[in-house]
């Protein structure tokens, strides 16, 4: 008979956030079921009620985890923002993509990443943005790099995945900084 597992409360949580997000990613919300994620984190599927409330509640903190390595696209920043854009590959973010491409046909799972993104990233950014109108401005710093991300890593850009696509990082740049930089307000020089 084997000896028994021996309990830890964080190491369990720490292994059903990383089937869940696992799962989640490769079938999103609808696909992934709560016992696929038991079998992978290799619990019995009530520890995730117990840690988590439900299916729900867990893919509200898989998605907190995907999006909390967010680029910062202020003035000050935007140089290297654009370049991570286009030059790095962070498996992290391109799985957040993943996870919110396959999920978003469920106004549920649509809901929780908006929310994650509007009250985490969201409003980080707009908080560092200068001038007004930064959230929505933040949203649409969002966007932009969303579609970059898209294009360049699922799409397959071949423009954005070329030998020197070094030369487009000052035009992302600028890109970023139409938005980041506040305009001048009517009468301002």
């Amino acid at each position: 008979m084997p000896p028994p597992r021996r309990r830890d409360a964080a190491a369990t949580r720490a292994s059903i956030l990383r089937a869940a997000r696992d799962a989640f990613t490769r079938l999103g919300y609808d696909g992934a079921g709560v016992r696929e994620i038991a079998r992978a984190a290799d619990v019995d599927t009530r520890l995730i009620s117990r840690y988590f409330g439900s299916k729900e509640g867990l893919f509200a903190e898989v998605v907190d985890l995907a999006y909390e390595k967010s680029l910062m696209m202020t003035p000050e920043l935007n140089a290297d923002a654009a370049h991570a854009l286009l030059i790095e590959t962070d498996q992290g973010a391109v799985d957040g993509l993943l996870l919110t491409l396959r999920s978003a046909s469920n106004a549920r799972a649509a809901a929780i990443m908006r929310d994650s993104i509007e009250r985490n990233y969201q409003t980080r950014l707009a908080e560092a943005l200068p001038g007004t109108d930064t959230m929505a401005r933040s949203a649409l710093l969002v966007a932009l790099c969303s579609g970059v991300l898209l294009t360049r890593t699922l799409l397959g850009s071949t423009a954005l995945n070329d030998a020197q696509v070094e030369r487009m990082v000052p035009y992302l740049r600028a890109a970023l900084d139409a938005v980041a930089v506040a305009p001048a307000e009517d009468g301002d020089d």
